[in-house]
């Protein structure tokens, strides 16, 4: 049982409180007691509100699910459908023609069109590194992935062969980004330092410094480094010794689905993680290769300009903080009898961690806006949106912030948000920086909402499925008419598999063209080759010519396999595939608190897995029960089997607890009641489940 000290009414865990106290409101010069008064009067005013959305989720989801019921066994009646979720507010009406107003918002996300990393807060040395992805080496990218078609690295040190075939790719990926006069070519180029660079456009060459000449293209940066005395350099006709990008132009330190944060002890390493980002002093130390090796945050990078004046470039990602959603609470803090609306206490402390930044109080600084920038993730429509606005203006008041200093990344991520989503913008509209999809907790909810309505199709074929085209058509056709561009940024999902880099860079670029300024990779060195399509497509440019966004009546189409008949093996294929997948996360996120990895997945090839992944399994499984296409033994037995399979993934692990033989464990029991409890799982989260058996393995229950 969590001991408590009381502040303004408010329970609060003692080292969370001391925290805040004086490392996070002391420094801003701000009287803790008149915060904490302050904090408890915002929660009577948001906490009564939270529950009462929840709970007209439930009334709408309760509304659904009985129209489906009534018509079981008729044709799908699209109009007729329309119809009804108009009838109960499930959909609003279109807001007029409207433009965004939000000001103050840094390049990186409204000017500028690049990759964006997402990465748990709970892991420092990920948190660094991924901060640290702003600048990336093309040369180790090449070298150490498939995205090279060359023979991959003999072992033992240097392979002068993949080396040569690594330089001639990046002087190649210069050919096309910096041109040089004449049709010269860069492998061609030598004695730079008596001839200079005979670029064909002068004004890429934007600046140099002792190591580095500095060239712009599509608005990012390339940074070509010369040294004679490095073993690159030095063989090198021109002696260029590597070739830096411009790479992760924004990182999000993720509060929600990559991290498994239950209690007071999570949520303080996932404040204190914050803070030393933002202050700029946050390091780890580990072993690598025998040596301890300290990681830091990069500083900024000077050069001199064509006209002889100094300027500096940013070491380091733009940071995010992302919010949990509405749904949770969390027994860090308890407030009126019961734990407070988790996502109302990551509104207050992490933007009063951001106020640092606005107080200039950072080593580096983060925004150059003065901005804060919090994405906040499944909302349910707009009223939700309109509620996180009014908590955001709270919150600038509670820390004597300036209105529409805390910025906001909707997720576009659930159906009644899909559905509505310029009301959903224009809820937000003075502080929106972001919309983003996503494949798995769109499908998720896709599926919960319309669990009643027939058994779905299988999981393959939902990404060629007509209301995900529509979807991510929709996504951004609504944000740039309502002036996006330019001013936030329009994103894509996450590329899943970090050792198919060779495949990501034939397949990714579809997010530019598609219209998105920026998406998610899955590691820094992801976010460097990834850079390369930015540098192949102006998206700004595309952005233009794009016509009108999708029909809603498309998005609308449910996915369900009518008329379908599956063989046993197709069945046994699909519960296999949902059963590996949940339990090869679970296991981590329940026994060993990761919320987030690389996981493989049946055909043992891993997956950067959070927890969106454990809503569709779990959610597709329970549909196939509820409609009698699996049973329950069929259920069972591929648990059973799935579980040898990852317990024999894991057998190299010596911390891993095996499936097989703690069957009344906390990680199989949890995957056994995603599965058999997922059509009663509010919006079919997995969230309740997953805290409840984290803390009971914490409890060592």
């Amino acid at each position: 049982m969590t001991d408590y000290v009381t502040r303004a009414g408010i329970e609060v865990d003692p080292a969370l409180a001391a925290f805040i106290e004086t490392e996070v409101i002391a420094p801003l010069g701000r009287d803790t007691g008149e915060f904490w008064t302050g904090f408890a009067d915002l929660l009577g005013k948001f906490a009564p509100r939270n529950r009462a959305l929840l709970q007209k989720r439930e009334d709408l989801q309760a509304k659904i699910d009985a129209w489906h019921t009534e018509r079981a066994g008729q044709p799908h009646d699209a109009s007729a459908y329309r119809a009804f979720l108009e009838e109960i507010g499930y959909l609003v009406p279109e807001p007029g023609g409207f433009t965004i107003g939000t000001e103050n918002v840094d390049p990186e996300i409204a000017t500028m069109a690049g990759p964006q990393l997402v990465v748990p807060i709970l892991n420092a040395r990920f948190l660094l590194n991924a901060a640290n992805a702003r600048w990336g080496s093309l040369y180790d990218a090449f070298y150490g992935t498939d995205a090279l078609d060359a023979p991959a690295a003999r072992p033992g040190g240097y392979d002068e062969d993949r080396g040569a075939a690594v330089i001639a790719e990046a002087k190649a990926f210069m050919d096309e980004a910096v041109p040089l006069a004449d049709g010269k070519k860069w492998s061609e180029l030598s004695d730079v330092k008596d001839n200079g660079i005979p670029l064909a456009d002068p004004s890429q060459c934007v600046g140099w410094n002792d190591k580095a000449c500095l060239f712009k293209h599509n608005g990012l940066h390339i940074e070509v480094v010369f040294d004679a005395d490095h073993p690159i350099g030095r063989t090198d006709p021109a002696n260029i010794a590597d070739i830096n990008l411009e790479a992760a132009l924004t990182t999000i330190a993720d509060c929600e689905d990559s991290v498994a944060a239950v209690d007071a002890e999570d949520k303080l390493l996932a404040y204190r993680n914050w803070l030393g980002v933002i202050r700029g002093d946050l390091s780890e130390s580990f072993e690598k290769g025998g040596k301890t090796v300290t990681r830091a945050l990069e500083g900024d990078r000077t050069y001199t300009a064509q006209d002889g004046s100094e300027f500096a470039l940013p070491g380091r990602s733009l940071m995010f903080v992302r919010n949990v959603g509405h749904l949770m609470t969390n027994p860090a803090m308890r407030w009126d009898g019961g734990e407070i609306p988790e996502g109302i206490m990551d509104a207050v402390v992490t933007s009063a961690v951001g106020a640092h930044d606005v107080a200039g109080l950072g080593k580096n600084g983060n925004s150059r806006k003065g901005s804060i920038y919090i994405v906040k993730p499944k909302m349910h429509g707009p009223e939700e949106c309109a509620f996180t606005n009014d908590l955001f203006d709270a919150v600038e008041d509670l820390l004597g912030l300036p209105r529409h200093t805390v910025k906001v990344g909707v997720m576009d991520e659930e159906r009644r948000t899909s559905a509505n989503l310029a009301a959903c913008i224009h809820a937000v509209r003075d502080r929106i920086v972001f919309i983003n999809t996503g494949f798995l907790d769109r499908t998720g909810d896709e599926i919960h909402t319309s669990m009643r309505a027939g058994p779905m199709m299988r999981k393959g074929e939902m990404k060629s499925s007509s209301w995900l085209k529509a979807y991510e058509a929709r996504n951004v056709g609504i944000g740039l008419a309502h002036g996006l561009s330019g001013r936030a940024q329009i994103g894509k999902g996450m590329w899943a598999a970090p050792d198919l880099m060779g495949q990501m860079m034939i397949e990714k670029i579809g997010h530019l063209r598609a219209g998105a300024n920026t998406a998610w990779v899955p590691s820094p060195t992801a976010a460097t080759l990834h850079a390369i399509h930015y540098h192949r497509e102006d998206v700004f440019e595309i952005q233009k010519g794009l016509g009108d966004a999708a029909k809603l009546e498309e998005l609308l189409t449910i996915p369900l396999a009518d008329g379908t008949n599956w063989s046993e093996e197709e069945i046994r294929e699909e519960l296999d595939n949902n059963c590996q997948g949940l339990l090869g996360y679970v296991v981590r996120w329940i026994d060993a608190g990761v919320g987030c990895s690389k996981v493989p997945d049946i055909n043992d090839v891993g997956l950067m897995e959070d927890r969106a992944t454990l809503r569709i399994s779990s959610q597709h499984i329970a549909n196939w029960l509820l409609h009698g296409v699996i049973s329950e033994d069929q259920v069972m037995d591929s648990l059973h089997r799935m579980a040898a399979k990852v317990d024999e993934q894991n057998a190299g692990d010596p911390f891993y607890e095996p499936l097989l033989e703690n069957q009344d464990g906390a990680a199989f029991s949890a995957a056994k009641d995603l599965i058999f409890k997922g059509v009663e799982q509010p919006s079919g989260y997995t969230e309740p489940l997953l805290h409840a058996w984290r803390l009971r393995k914490k409890a060592g229950a």
